[in-house]
């Protein structure tokens, strides 16, 4: 399975982590793989709900939770943010 590193923002503890994301994965998989990752990172700070999804930083653009990682080009150092 293909992987991409990328950069995940979470503005509410104004911190940032790196994590290896499936390429052929759903967004909505993803954000659960993401907010379970980040959860555990930060040592309880950070508590995800049902309503956190993901979006590009520099647009703010909010993923499609049904395409893809590849479908939404998603590649190698791109920054995402956790809101």
């Amino acid at each position: 399975m293909n992987k991409v590193l990328v950069n995940v923002y979470i503005p509410i503890l104004n911190r940032a982590y790196d994590v290896f994301i499936p390429l052929q994965s759903q967004i909505f998989e993803v954000t659960e793989l993401i907010k379970h990752a980040v959860t555990e990172l930060s040592e309880g700070q950070f508590m995800a709900s049902r309503d956190t999804v993901l979006a590009r930083k520099a647009t703010g653009e909010i993923l499609d939770v049904n395409s893809t990682v590849f479908e939404m080009e998603i590649g190698n150092g791109t920054k995402l943010m956790l809101i």
